[in-house]
């Protein structure tokens, strides 16, 4: 067999026919490489003895761009691709409610304000230590010593 270059060019008509006769207008770079790649492999697996080279490259390449069409169209079914638009429409699942505070904090009245701000920024902002410690311009340690005592209080809440 020649090289695979001068395969390529040989064959470069055939290959864009192929993807022409198919109408494959979207994605028409990574459809030609497919084809690329079905005239190696037609190149590497042809036997001489059952016909020509150019029949059986033929057929084997738009059989691969066939199962390459196939696999795009199954992605595209099984897969759901929303639009911009879908992502601003979206309700933000962290938005403000305003009478989650008051819910919240109803459940806790037995805590020091503390141990409430800590309960707040843990629950409803998703803060760490070390932000909830930044926040309130105090150590790190303060803010364990904050989560301790209300894990405590809300532990007995829970278990009375």
């Amino acid at each position: 067999m020649e090289s695979f270059e001068q395969l390529v060019d040989q064959y470069q008509p055939m290959l864009h026919k192929i993807i022409n006769s198919l109408h494959l207008y979207k994605n028409h770079d990574e459809f030609y490489q497919h084809s690329l790649i079905g005239l190696w492999e037609a190149s590497q697996r042809f036997d001489p003895n059952k016909g020509s080279f150019t029949n059986y490259a033929y057929t084997y390449i738009k059989g691969c761009l066939l199962m390459e069409l196939k696999k795009a169209h199954q992605d595209h079914e099984r897969n759901v691709h929303p639009d911009e638009q879908f992502w601003d429409l979206v309700e933000d699942s962290f938005s403000d409610d305003p009478l989650e505070k008051e819910i919240l904090l109803s459940y806790c009245e037995t805590l020091t304000p503390n141990q409430q701000k800590w309960l707040l920024y843990t629950v409803r902002d998703q803060l760490s230590i070390r932000e909830i410690a930044e926040l309130e311009k105090v150590s790190p340690s303060a803010v364990k010593s904050w989560r301790s005592g209300a894990r405590g209080k809300l532990k007995k809440i829970v278990r009375d």
